[in-house]
């Protein structure tokens, strides 16, 4: 079985039952091929000024950011930096 948590599953209004996408790989993948790719900075510029910040929480994890600085980010909501170091005090904890 993967490591990865499951991705969410949605209904298209076509009908279609598909993994939710995330808008900032999409674009990403919907870049025509000629242009250069984006750099975080670009990305996250493009994806705050577009509202994508459920996209970019993800986004961030996805790239596999630390933990300490997944929390600096300004995006990233206090109760998801809050779960993130629970989680990670858990693995820094000796086990008894």
């Amino acid at each position: 079985m993967s490591q990865h948590p499951m991705q969410p599953i949605e209904r298209t209004e076509d009908g279609i039952i598909r993994f939710k996408a995330n808008r900032i790989v999409r674009w990403l993948n919907d870049l025509p091929k000629n242009r250069p790719m984006p750099d975080l900075n670009e990305i996250s510029v493009m994806a705050q000024s577009a509202g994508w910040i459920d996209d970019m929480v993800q986004f961030w994890q996805l790239l596999g950011y630390s933990v300490s600085g997944y929390g600096e980010l300004s995006f990233v909501p206090p109760e998801v930096i809050e779960e993130a170091d629970k989680q990670a005090a858990a693995m820094l904890t000796p086990e008894v």
